[in-house]
């Protein structure tokens, strides 16, 4: 019998892992860690396959999270709530409202682990907010010499520092502690406005919401803005009526967007035409809901992504910039651009470190080719410091990021000390990190 294939959400990386295990505890983790490391294998954790690297892929012991999704305690008093590694977003969200609580900020795609979602710097939007690893609290994780640790700002500050966005490179992380606050009512407004005006505003308008970003389709003039605002508790809620989000969220930003890059791969001369009328189609709405149902909304449409964290200051530019490429470029773009905030923080490797932040992602449809315009972007964003999202499409390497993280070389240190072996290395953490663990485990 063959060895198991794993595939990643958006099928751009295939493993073929010697086994897969399914712990169900922080203690059948640590185990398996340690038959691993007297087989000689190497050692990786996957949750829901949603980053588009290699980041999780290996030929060794692929460790599958989807047996560790339990609460494991909430304590409402103090918003700390403890959940096992492999609890998908898409089930939090119920879970801590079901508690009173939420996460004060989410992204937009829920169907990732919580540990996946943190280690590789996942984000929302808002300009006073931090991703979803500034929510964490505290860490548990098994170590490359199969030990159960805990980590918080309290206790071993500097793996805390390092390990919230770990990107898998120090341990398995098998419970996640997270700071969370009263559940909260989000009002939605949702808006075309000119790219122009949008650009020119940006700062303005990202900083008089709580929430904000906007989408904009290239060959079009217009954006679709949202801004997401809290209302005060005990406000009624009107969320969408079930034939408006349908409409909108699934028929429109979905169905349609699904036949139109169809119909955009068999003739791509309709692209911009096709962008044009899309951007006419996303017209104004306005709701409000539970926080956790505001902040995601459904993305069934396969493509490829690319997303970079750029200083706060930049942003209107650098779309600028991409604007200017697309227009000259013989690529045909059949997917938005998304543009969010985010306030400096201190985690070591996240892409928002030490600076305020404007994240811009860039996408494109799968069965559309995506390397020459991703590779564009990159070099856009590299011009101006841009930090790549670590579960998006880049081709940078450790030389080229080192600069760019002022804590880089503390994180390297800490992981060749935590795991000199190279355990929970593979070619992707190669590549970004520098190699670790030259000789097998």
């Amino acid at each position: 019998m063959g060895r198991p294939v794993w595939r990643n959400w958006a099928r751009t990386e295939t493993a073929r892992p010697a086994r897969v295990e399914h712990p169900a505890s922080g203690e059948e983790v640590a185990e398996a860690v340690q038959r691993a490391v007297r087989d000689g294998l190497r050692v990786k954790a996957a949750g829901a396959g949603h980053s588009f690297t290699g980041i999780a892929g290996t030929d060794g012991v692929l460790l599958r999270l989807d047996r560790m999704e339990r609460l494991v305690r909430a304590d409402r008093d103090r918003g700390l709530v403890t959940v096992q590694a492999g609890m998908p977003l898409h089930r939090l969200g119920p879970l801590l409202d079901a508690h009173g609580l939420a996460m004060e900020n989410l992204g937009d795609i829920d169907r990732q682990t919580i540990s996946g979602a943190i280690s590789t710097g996942t984000h929302g939007t808002g300009a006073r907010l931090g991703g979803l690893a500034t929510q964490v609290h505290e860490l548990e994780l098994v170590l490359a010499d199969g030990s159960l640790v805990r980590c918080s700002a309290g206790e071993r500050p500097g793996l805390f520092a390092a390990a919230r966005v770990g990107l898998g490179a120090l341990g398995v992380i098998t419970t996640v502690t997270l700071r969370c606050v009263p559940a909260f009512t989000l009002r939605a407004t949702e808006r075309p406005m000119p790219l122009g005006e949008v650009l020119d505003r940006a700062g303005e308008l990202a900083d008089a919401a709580d929430h904000f970003e906007f989408y904009w389709f290239p060959y079009s003039s217009s954006v679709l803005t949202k801004r997401n605002d809290r209302l005060p508790p005990g406000t009624q809620r009107q969320p969408l009526p079930r034939w408006r989000y349908w409409w909108d969220d699934e028929l429109i930003s979905n169905g349609v967007l699904e036949l139109a890059c169809r119909a955009g791969t068999r003739v791509p001369v309709i692209v911009p035409h096709v962008n044009r009328l899309a951007a006419r189609l996303l017209g104004s709405r306005t709701y409000s809901d539970a926080s956790y149902r505001v902040f995601t909304s459904p993305r069934r449409v396969v493509f490829r992504e690319s997303e970079w964290a750029v200083p706060r200051a930049a942003v209107a530019d650098a779309v600028r910039e991409i604007r200017r490429w697309t227009e000259r470029s013989d690529q045909r773009i059949a997917f938005p651009i998304e543009v969010r905030w985010a306030a400096a923080d201190d985690i070591w490797l996240s892409a928002a470190y030490g600076r305020d932040t404007a994240y811009v992602a860039v996408h494109q449809y799968h069965r559309l080719p995506h390397e020459p315009y991703l590779r564009a972007v990159q070099a856009i964003m590299s011009a101006i410091g841009g930090r790549p999202h670590w579960g998006k499409l880049h081709w940078l390497d450790a030389a080229a990021l080192r600069p760019r993280y002022p804590r880089f070389a503390d994180f390297v240190a800490l992981r060749d000390k935590a795991d000199p072996a190279g355990v929970f290395t593979n070619p992707y953490l190669d590549r970004v990190l520098g190699p670790a663990g030259r000789e097998p485990p």
